[in-house]
This record gives structure tokens, sequence and C-alpha cells, in this order.
């Protein structure tokens, strides 16, 4: 008793733990007032597709940076050849592939014995403090080609992008942003997000603004390697490549008038260092010009008069004052160290984020409403405990996000609606087990206690299966997906809390509590009662013969999916620009017509772009495709985009702009890769994972249903036009995840009635399986559909990619667990059996006995 008492303990304290901190998320302003900051602010925060905001992810041009430092150091090794005098001609640079690290100085020497003195000169400008060089030296014939290492560009690249995050993040908060959120995401690029920003105009020009400057000599007939610039007004200067001074010794910057003309200017101040260096270099160069360069133009080219002392200087040009107030922010919070170019824009509008959380709170709470119902219809007071668990499990997974500091999106909402369909599947695979047990004329306690063992193991194997294919959405997902892959797992091991540990400990209360003042024996040992119009029911559909049609179940299946790839071919799916690049856009033009929007737009001449009304009268979309395959969006359609924006808005004053994406073809092509290689890892995650806990043929049936399912779902989104897009790959790894989980409960039926009568015909094993888990099946299918169709009818276009296959899908999905993956099984099985082989591997218990009869 006292070790009963300790684990419930245990769970009451886990409970309110997770209740305390899902708490601040409801708690009205009045009682927050009263409560620590501490604990109030440690709230959900909502994504941008919520509250509005826009998104930006930005690429770094990672040849621009190897370009550099490989220049920096073959300038210098070529000097210090020159210092030793070695002699060499032929000097060459080339960059060979865009998106190249193998970018190379080529030169020959005029004697092969300086060969060694190359290599050793070499290390010593180029060694890094591991001991290693930055510098690879091969010669060829007196040929020398310097490349950069590979372990050296990509600390490079890391160190680069650590640096451009927190300029970036400088520059937003000089702008006075609230909360702008900046973080590196993969390799090479920084996602930015700005909560409340419509507009990200003026932004994506400070973030594109690399502000790289930098002070060089006008050359002369002594200088070595020359390079020409221009000015804003086309003028050309040869100047020297060398740096003379790096703008990285500015300390501070301002944007104001000049007391001399009253014209904008850019005044600065050095640091220490570069106001010396500065005072030397105007001392040793009088008569000479020196040209400031502003992101590869010259702003100004003063000629020295005379040494310019104190580190302060002052940078003219044809500025306005807002864009020297610009050039001096950027200026005092540090050039970026490598260009970004925008390759990812979504915007959304504070309308739009309102009415998403409307539908998706009233969606949500309409089919929460729904599940708990059917399971109080099902199973009476049972099911009104199992209701009470589902409660709290959910209480316990926005307790986990708000701790996690979660950001809530969209297709999170869709996960956490997902995942209390998917949970409710353990309570009633619970109740199913604990009816059977009853059935048996077992005593209340003891029925509780079997069922919850028998129904464990098979929880645990569902729910990891289904685990697999999530985990992937965090892995090679971004931003709400990773969102939509969290929830899922959180609520999915939460559901395993819920509905092993705390339903188990309410029902044996119950029990407890009704017998504690019972003095008759024979009444301790009454069997619980499941007593329901729907039990009845699905207790007469048992003695279905699942196999009898199986030739014309498994030719039905064929065909479908031969159509699904069918349509997948022609007319193919109707790809998002998440897959195809591009920009699209909603918008809300009130005085303007669809003919009148679409004269609008070929005035201006954006002939490309589709225009399709959408939704409401007044609501229109449209569509243009990636203009710059280059994939530098910010060249292309960003600037197409400003454009027809501001083109629109002359012609309707009134109008919103509710959703921009724009996505480059770089990110439109690393996400279809992503997609495809997420979906093959989860189906290998899983026949692995099956493999090692039942049998070859065990799961090679339940992978080849689920492949066939996810066919029919294709088909489904070519068919019906459906985009496929981010939200729909979600909606497809959700649905292996779903679909698994209901064979593995079949197939766990099947694996125990075999271990029970092995010599069973494998046909009577396999009917008799799928015919006990009857109930469970379509009453687990019922729920997940009453949780998904209130987000299917009224969650809007916003889910629409997402909640419609996924109705579609769990139809399908139950339908082949009844028939073609017991079908799958049979023939698997009855093949093994042709082949003289067991269906099953002796366990280590039947082992040890059969080896206990050897004398």
């Amino acid at each position: 008793m006292a070790r009963f008492s300790f684990r419930g303990f245990v769970y009451v304290l886990i409970v309110m733990l997770g209740l305390l901190s899902a708490a601040p998320n409801i708690l009205p302003q009045s009682i927050k007032q009263q409560l620590p900051t501490w604990y109030t602010t440690s709230t959900l925060s909502l994504g941008l597709d919520l509250q509005g905001g826009s998104h930006l992810l930005l690429a770094a041009d990672t040849n621009a940076l190897f370009e550099k430092q490989l220049n920096s150091f073959s300038s210098d090794l070529l000097s210090e050849l020159r210092s030793q005098n070695v002699r060499y001609t032929k000097t060459s640079h080339s960059l060979t592939h865009k998106d190249s690290r193998s970018g190379s100085v080529v030169f020959t020497l005029c004697s092969a014995d300086d060969a060694r003195k190359v290599k050793d000169t070499a290390y010593q400008i180029s060694a890094q403090p591991n001991g290693s060089s930055a510098l690879d030296v091969e010669i060829k014939q007196s040929t020398v080609t310097l490349t950069l290492n590979e372990l050296y560009t990509e600390q490079l690249v890391k160190d680069t992008l650590s640096r451009s995050v927190e300029v970036v993040r400088k520059r937003l908060n000089e702008t006075g942003l609230t909360e702008p959120s900046v973080t590196l995401q993969g390799k090479d690029a920084i996602l930015v997000q700005m909560p409340g920003m419509s507009d990200p105009t003026q932004v994506k020009k400070l973030l594109g603004t690399t502000a790289q400057m930098t002070f060089h000599w006008a050359a002369n007939s002594q200088s070595e390697q020359v390079m020409n610039k221009q000015d804003a007004a086309g003028n050309t200067y040869r100047l020297e490549q060398k740096v003379a001074l790096e703008g990285e010794h500015i300390t501070d910057a301002a944007g104001v008038l000049s007391s001399e003309n009253g014209q904008p200017v850019v005044t600065f101040r050095l640091d220490s260092a570069g106001a010396k260096q500065f005072a030397t270099m105007t001392r040793d160069n009088i008569g000479r010009v020196l040209a400031i360069v502003l992101d590869d133009k010259v702003v100004t080219a003063p000629v020295i008069n005379s040494v310019i002392p104190g580190g302060r200087g002052e940078i003219t040009g044809n500025f306005t004052l807002p864009e020297a107030g610009n050039t001096a922010l950027m200026l005092r919070t540090g050039a970026l160290p490598v260009p970004l170019t925008i390759i990812e824009e979504r915007t959304v509008g504070p309308d739009l984020g309102s009415d998403a959380i409307q539908t998706g709170v009233e969606s949500g709470v309409a089919g929460a409403l729904l599940v708990l119902a059917f399971m109080v219809a099902i199973y009476g007071r049972w099911g009104a405990i199992a209701s009470f668990a589902l409660c709290i499990n959910m209480a316990l997974v926005f307790g986990a996000l708000t701790l996690f500091g979660a950001t809530l999106t969209l297709p999170g909402i869709a996960g956490l609606i997902l995942t209390m369909g998917m949970a409710v599947d353990a309570n009633i695979l619970i109740n199913e087990r604990i009816r059977e047990e009853s059935k048996k004329g077992r005593p209340a306690a003891s029925a509780i206690e079997v069922g919850f063992d028998k129904a464990f193991a098979t929880i645990v194997d569902s729910n990891f299966t289904t685990l697999i294919a999530v985990s992937l959405l965090f892995m090679f997902g971004s931003g709400p997906i990773k969102g939509f892959a969290i929830t899922i797992a959180l609520g999915l091991v939460s559901s395993v809390f819920t509905a092993v540990a705390l339903t188990k400990m309410l029902m044996l209360r119950v029990v407890k509590s009704k017998h504690k003042n019972t003095q008759d024996r024979a009444q301790q040992r009454v069997p619980l009662r499941f007593s329901s119009p729907l039990l009845r029911l699905s207790d007469k559909l048992s003695g279905i013969n699942f196999l009898a049609k199986r030739k014309i179940a498994l030719a039905v299946s064929v065909v479908l999916t031969v159509l699904s790839i069918g349509l997948f071919a022609k007319p193919g799916l109707h790809y998002g620009v998440d897959f195809t690049g591009g920009t699209m856009i909603e918008l809300t033009a009130p005085t303007l017509t669809t003919d009148e929007l679409r004269n609008v737009i070929e005035s201006n001449g954006f002939d490309q772009i589709a225009i399709q009304e959408y939704g409401s009268e007044h609501h229109y979309l449209l569509r243009a495709p990636v203009l710059d395959s280059s994939g530098e969006l910010e060249n292309s359609n960003a600037k197409q985009t400003d454009a027809l924006k501001r083109a629109i808005s002359q012609a309707d004053s009134e109008v919103s702009f509710d959703k921009i994406d724009m996505v480059g073809p770089k990110v439109s092509g690393g996400f279809a890769e992503l997609s495809i290689l997420a979906l093959l890892i989860a189906g290998g995650g899983m026949l692995v994972y099956l493999w090692a806990r039942f049998e070859a043929h065990f799961a090679s049936a339940a992978l080849l249903t689920v492949i066939l399912d996810l066919t029919k779902t294709i088909g489904f989104f070519a068919l019906t036009g459906i985009e496929f897009n981010l939200t729909a790959v979600a909606a497809l790894l959700a649905l292996i995840g779903y679909s698994i989980n209901d064979k593995v409960v079949v197939l766990d039926r099947i694996r125990e009635l075999l271990r029970l009568d092995p010599n069973k015909p494998l046909a009577d094993t396999i009917n008799e399986a799928v015919n006990s888990t009857l109930s469970r099946t379509v009453f687990t299918s019922v729920t997940t559909l009453l949780a998904l169709l209130p987000m299917a009818i009224f969650g809007g276009d916003a889910v629409e990619s997402f909640a419609v296959p996924m109705v579609f899908a769990v139809v399908i999905g139950t339908s082949s667990t009844l028939f073609i993956t017991s079908t799958l099984l049979y023939l698997l099985g009855s093949r093994r059996e042709k082949q003289g082989k067991a269906q099953l591997k002796p366990t280590a218990e039947e082992i040890k006995a059969s080896l206990s009869h050897i004398p």
C-alpha cells in the first residue's frame, strides 16, 4: 500500500507541475497581477502565422567570403616571395563553380628549385592555431595552385555566420523592432522573425546591405595588384587591391548635416589603433587620392592634403538624410562579414493571424469535445475516466511546450488536435483489453491489472513507430513543421503516462472505493460491466472472414495505387511555392474587381502573374514564378513583389496584403530533396524497428501497406487539386505514423495468438486477431475523424493541406489495416510455411525450455 501511495504521490506531482506550467497561458490579467512576473511571463509564444509578422531566410554568399580570404592569403604569399627573390609569372584566379569552395590562384615559378620555399612560406603565412594550414599548395612542373583547405573553410563559414547573426541582431535592435528573433538555420543560413511587422521592405534593405567599408589608395606605377571601382555617378577609379585600412576600426558613426554646405554626410570615429594607422598613412601619402569604398562602390575619393590626426573623418556622397542615418547605423553595428541574400520571405498580416487563431481554437475545441463525448458514449464511467486523462494529457502537453519555450503555430494547433485523436487510441486499447478480461470472468481489479499489462507492449510499439516518423519532421523540417513534430512527440509521450499510469490508478481507485465497505467476497469478485449501444453493436461485428475476399481486396488496392500513380503523372500535384519557388500573395482589395486588378497588374508590366479569386469577395491570390534561377531572390522576385505592391496600393488605397510567401529556388529544391529523404528514412527506420520487434514478413506486410496508403493519399492530392506544400508533407508523415500505429496493434495481436497456438491455421489466426481488435480499430478511427473533421470543415484554407488529406488517410488506413495488411501477412506467411519456417522465432523462454529436455 505504501508503494502504491508513493507512486500516486509522484503521479499527482507530475500532473500538478504540468498544470502549473500551462496555467499562465489562460490566467486572467487580474490574477496575473497578483503573481510573480517570472511565472506569469512564462507563456507560449504565438508563431507569425497566428499573430502576424515577417519571416526572412538569409543565405550567406560563401563564394565572396572564400574569394576574399584566398586573395588575402595569396597576396601576402606573393609579396613575401618577392621579398625572398622568388620569381614567378602568369598569375590567375578562378572560382570553378557557383557553389564550390575550390577557388584557386595559379602562378608559375621561374625556377622549380623554389618549390620547397613556396610551400614553407605558404604554411607560415596561413598557419592556424591548431597547427594546420589554411592553404593547400599543389605544385606540378613549376605550376603552383593555391586553394583553401576544406577544414579551414568549414570553420570559416561557422565563425562568419556566428558573427553575421550578431551583426543582424544589432541592426534590428537599433531599428526599435519588438522582440526580433535571429537564429542560425542549417549550415549557411540565418532565420529572422519579426512579429507584428507586415511590411519588411526597409528591414530587407538594411539586412541586404553588407556595409563593408574599406580605404584604398589610388593606384600608381608602383602598385602591384590593381582593381577598378565605380562611384554612384559611374566614374571609374583605379585603386590598389590591397586594403589600406579596414572599416572594422570604426567605433561610432552618425548621419548629420554638414556644417560647411548643409548636405547630409556620415561622420565616423576610429578606435585608437585605427586612428594611429590613419594618421600614419595620411602623413606618408600626402598628395595621393584615398578612396572610401562601401560595398564595392566608391562613395568619396578625396586628395590627402595633410595629416589627419584624431581618428575622425567624414564620408560625403549623394546621401539623403535617412540614407545617411542608415549607413551610419550599419557602420556602428559593424559590417556583415559576408553578403547575405534573401532566399525566402513569408509575411502574414495581423488580421489573417487573428482569424487563424479563432478558427484553430474553435475547430480544436469542437474536435476535443466530440472525442470526449464519444469516449463517454462508448465506455460510460470508464470512458469518463479516460476523457479526464485525455484532458490532463493535453494540459501536460501545453505545460511542456511552455517550459521548452516553444512557439505555437497553426501546424502546431493541427498537431494538438491530431495528438488528441491518436492519444485516445491507447485508452481504447486498454479498455478493450479490460473488457476482454472481464468477459473471461476476471474480477474487476484483476481485469484492470491484466488488461493494462497486455496493452502496454502494444502501446509502446505503436507509439514508438509513430515517433520514428515524427522525429524526422524535427530533423529535416524547419520552423512551423518542427513545432508540429515537437507537439505530436510530446503528446505521444504524455499519452503513455496518462493512459498507462494515471488512468490505471484512477480506475483501481474507483473499483477499490466501490468495494471498500463490501464484506461479501463474492461481490468483490464481480467482473466489470461495459454496456453501451455502441459496444453491443461492435460485438455483433465479430466473426467476419477478412481473408475471404483477399484477392479482390488486394486487386482493388493495387488498382487504386496504379490510378494514383497515373494521377501523379497527369495532371500531377498542385505544388505550392515551398516546392516550386516563386511568390504567392494573398490580398484584399475592397474597391477592385478581378478584371480591374488584372488590368492594374498587366498595365504595370507584370505579365507572368496568375490571378485567382480566393475565398470571400475581393480576396485574391496572386502567383508569380521564380524570375532568377541563380537563387538571388532579392534581385528578382523580391523587387518584383515590392513594385507590384506599390502598383496595387496606388490603384486601391484600402488594399491589405494578408500574406506573402516568397521562396527562392535554392530553398524549394532543398525542401523537395529533404521531403523525399524524410519519407524514405521514415520507412526505413520503421522497417528496421518492426523487423527487430516482430518478424521480417510482419514488417514487410506493414510497410507495404503503408506504401499503398501513401500512394493513394498522394493520388488524392492530385485528384482534388489541394495544394501540395510544407503542410502537406507534414500530413504525409503524420499519415505514416498513424497508419503504422494502426497496423502494429493488429500485428501484435496476431503474434500473441501465434504464441498461444502455433499449430492453428494461419488464416484462422489472422481472422481471429483482426476480429478481436476490430472494436479498437473502428473506435480509434472514429475518434481521430471526430478530432479532424471540425478542422477540415471549419479550419479554413490555412490547414486545408493537412486536415482534408488526413481525413482521407484515416479512412484509407483503417480499411487497409483490416483487409490489406492481413492479406499480405497471409501471403507472406503461407510462403514461409512452404519453406518449412515457423511464423515466429522462438523466445528465450522457449529455447531454454527446449534445452532443458536435452539429457
